[in-house]
């Protein structure tokens, strides 16, 4: 199946463990460990409040193919929204997690690293692990 014709949903599933690994490995390389501490401070990454907060560092970030591909993300019908976060929150998180989705089939690995990075960096400058 062409990547641009799969479903929001399996784009998302994809995009929340390649958005999961690539924290594993960002906070590995800052030196957290211990995993009580590394599952705490993966938390910080990857709940939908904290993945909305990265949206509005990087979308302005990103072409318009990549911008139109996490709007359909975002657009998308959306399951139950945590406690934790509102449903625009929960929308953009899913967007992003789609984006990830697609980049990483899309093979743009450099391109996923580049905008994560961008987008997680002011929440890394205000938190200490």
């Amino acid at each position: 199946m062409e990547v641009g014709q799969m479903k929001t949903a399996d784009l998302a599933y994809l995009g929340d463990a390649v958005i999961e690994l690539w924290v594993r490995e960002r906070l590995l390389q800052k030196g957290v460990c211990g995993s009580g501490r590394l599952n705490k401070a993966a938390l910080c990454y990857v709940k939908a409040t904290a993945q909305a907060a990265a949206v509005t560092v990087l979308l302005p970030l990103l072409s318009e193919e990549e911008t139109a591909i996490w709007k359909r993300g975002r657009n998308s019908h959306c399951g139950s929204v945590p406690k934790s976060a509102n449903v625009a929150e929960y929308r953009a998180a899913t967007g992003l997690e789609v984006l990830c989705g697609w980049l990483r089939l899309t093979g743009r690995q450099a391109r996923i690293d580049e905008i994560l990075t961008a987008g997680y960096l002011p929440m890394e400058e205000a938190t200490e692990f």
